[in-house]
């Protein structure tokens, strides 16, 4: 085990989930509610008389570095989880009840569902967005511990919304041990059956990637291939975890082919990313992550768990690799 790659395991998923459009959304949280409301109204006025110019996130008289590049919802559940490893996970997730938290529909039904008595599984089971991938971003911590994520994944959601995390887990926790995003992906593939719909479409993404030979060239054809654009939200684990496999793949390991390619996928940048960013760091280690991003991606903002504000990502993943070479 490289104490390296699993900083950068760490790293590499706060500069995807930086690097995907919706993060600067989610960092407006930390604004007055005036400045989203009036962002809504302003894409209102876009719609209705048919500009083509459409707002961004902005601060208006607000302090302006809440918008500045870095993680969001991603890295701040990752360094939740990390926090929280040693303990029950039933037990951890309750002392977020009724806390100013913001996170994905998975996690704030199984809150609810704990709140009313109902433990895992069924917190997870019995939950409109089961399949979502929550627990594949969580997973990357107990992955690149070489620890098993189930226990965890099975309080927010269920079947590929599990799968996926053990999915991510597996191949996050070769790509540490040994650096080949080759053996990383089998890893992921092993704990994937093929009759499942994020098993099929793993080796769909695989193969079309492969044919592709290249992250960026295989974009349109993950998207062919992929995504039906039915559904309102791109946060499903059979899409964004076999996106980020295949990226991840096809780049060679390397972040800084694999992340923006990800981003590209406008409907899937909430997490894929972030999914990819996290294997390929794993595989180059921390060292391999870019200089210019090195910084921005470290510091949390607090936006999705405010406890963590400020947080350094970094020095928290250095206290489990103390002693690792």
């Amino acid at each position: 085990m490289s104490g390296d790659r699993i900083k950068g395991a760490f790293a590499g998923l706060a500069v995807g989930d930086a690097a995907g459009w919706p993060a600067a959304r989610h960092r407006a949280a930390l604004h007055a509610p005036w400045s989203r409301r009036l962002h809504r109204e302003l894409d209102a006025f876009a719609e209705e008389h048919r500009v083509t110019t459409l707002p961004v996130p902005f601060a208006l008289n607000q302090p302006t570095a809440p918008l500045a590049i870095g993680p969001s919802d991603d890295a701040e559940w990752l360094a939740w989880t990390l926090l929280t490893i040693d303990r029950p996970r039933a037990e951890a997730f309750r002392e977020l009840i009724g806390a100013e938290a913001r996170a994905r529909i998975s996690v704030a039904t199984a809150l609810d569902n704990l709140a009313k008595g109902v433990e895992p599984p069924a917190s997870g089971h019995d939950n409109p967005h089961h399949f979502d991938d929550a627990a594949a971003i969580r997973a990357v911590a107990f992955g690149a511990l070489g620890r098993d994520p189930t226990q965890d994944a099975q309080v927010t959601n269920a079947a590929d919304g599990i799968r996926g995390a053990q999915a991510m887990a597996a191949a996050v926790a070769e790509a540490v041990e040994t650096g080949e995003i080759g053996r990383a992906v089998e890893a992921a593939l092993a704990v994937l059956p093929q009759d499942t719909a994020i098993g099929h479409n793993a080796r769909l993404a695989l193969e079309v990637a492969r044919e592709a030979g290249d992250a960026f060239a295989a974009v349109p054809a993950l998207d062919a291939a992929l995504l039906d654009h039915v559904y309102s939200y791109g946060v499903g684990a059979a899409q964004t975890v076999p996106v980020a496999l295949a990226l991840a793949e096809v780049s060679g390991g390397e972040l800084v082919r694999a992340v923006p390619a990800a981003a590209c996928l406008a409907a899937l940048a909430d997490s894929a990313p972030a999914l990819a960013g996290a294997l390929a760091g794993a595989c180059g280690g921390y060292e391999a992550i870019p200089e210019g991003w090195a910084a921005p991606a470290r510091t949390l903002a607090g936006c999705c768990l405010p406890d963590l504000a400020g947080k350094d990502l970094i020095e928290l993943a250095s206290n489990f690799t103390e002693g690792i070479a």
